[in-house]
């Protein structure tokens, strides 16, 4: 680790090969908590390459537990995370209007780092029991049309580095790494990033593969539609910069989309918009989220359909009853 630490000091990058080589040898415990600290440090004061996070990318896939789904189309909605927004967990309950739309839904969520509150805490603390049991899991896409994949059982890199990062309580790669490693390799992916920057790096990544994909950024610093402002997605179809006006909203206020200060208060504020007791700006922002994710399956289909599709699912309570189903396969 001396050697690669310096070699990092001296603004050097890795090749592919050597990046899923240092990774790998980060999953199989071969470094100290000190050292692996400097290491995610140094890449919190340096851009990634595309190469590195390529490699890093694939030795977390080669590493990772199978969850057996294949035969499913499956979507992810996940986000980077570090945005340093702390808003309630909008990607965590799209995925249910999605999956209560009928769509299958493999979510992959861990615990918050930069943030108060990750979907792995609301979702622990709501009653779910993660499991990385096949069986639990198809059972859980054929029944709720959702099953939760909770990284660290998943992945041995950040089983190791969950504590370090904890520590640390800052965005690092292991966030941009978060949406390009879910087990379940989904057939479709909606994701959000924090930075211009790494959607670019996304979308270059994306096209290498036969996903269909969109990545959206919210020009001012969401990795999620805030409907705070304009964002930006990059797809299979090309780029696009949507306002709000022309998706027939009005700016809000980012109050408004706050999780509150505590797992407690964020998972009092999921459960309110399950079961239709959002606010306004709340329950907009989770639909307009579940809107791109089911256009993402369905391109056919206009920003406006998928809207009227996932507020029809919210409204109807069919999220709310796939996130019941989902706990009950846990518990059977």
């Amino acid at each position: 680790m001396k050697q690669i630490l310096n070699y990092l000091f001296e603004h050097k990058t890795f090749t592919k090969s050597q990046a899923k080589e240092i990774l790998t040898n980060i999953a199989k415990g071969q470094f100290n908590n000190s050292q692996m600290a400097a290491f995610m440090t140094a890449y919190c004061m340096r851009n990634i390459t595309i190469e590195e996070l390529e490699g890093f990318r694939d030795a977390m896939l080669d590493l990772c537990l199978d969850p057996k789904l294949e035969g499913y189309d499956l979507i992810d909605l996940c986000g980077t995370g570090g945005d340093g927004k702390d808003t309630f967990n909008i990607s965590t309950l799209a995925s249910f209007v999605v999956a209560g739309a009928g769509y299958k839904v493999a979510k992959h969520g861990n615990y918050g780092v930069s943030s108060g509150c990750g979907s792995s805490n609301v979702m622990e603390y709501l009653g779910y029991k993660f499991t990385n049991e096949p069986d639990k899991l198809r059972q859980s896409v054929e029944e709720a049309n959702i099953c939760f994949l909770h990284a660290p059982l998943f992945h041995p890199a950040m089983k190791t580095m969950a504590p370090i990062r904890k520590e640390l309580g800052v965005k690092t790669f292991f966030n941009m790494l978060g949406p390009l490693v879910n087990p379940a390799r989904p057939k479709y992916q909606s994701v959000g990033v924090f930075s211009l920057e790494l959607a670019r790096i996304y979308a270059y990544l994306y096209q290498k593969s036969n996903k269909r994909y969109s990545i959206l950024h919210a020009l001012d610093g969401y990795d999620e539609i805030s409907l705070t402002g304009s964002f930006k997605t990059f797809s299979n179809d090309g780029e696009q910069i949507y306002t709000l006006e022309s998706i027939g909203f009005d700016r809000i206020d980012p109050k408004l989309i706050s999780g509150g200060h505590s797992v407690e208060d964020s998972a009092k504020i999921f459960t309110a918009v399950l079961n239709g007791e959002g606010t306004t700006a709340q329950n907009n922002v989770v639909l307009c989220n579940a809107a791109l994710a089911i256009r993402t399956i369905t391109p056919e289909k206009s920003f406006a359909d998928c809207f009227y599709e996932a507020e029809d699912v919210l409204m109807g309570k069919k999220a709310l009853n796939s996130f019941e189903k989902l706990l009950s396969v846990t518990y059977a």
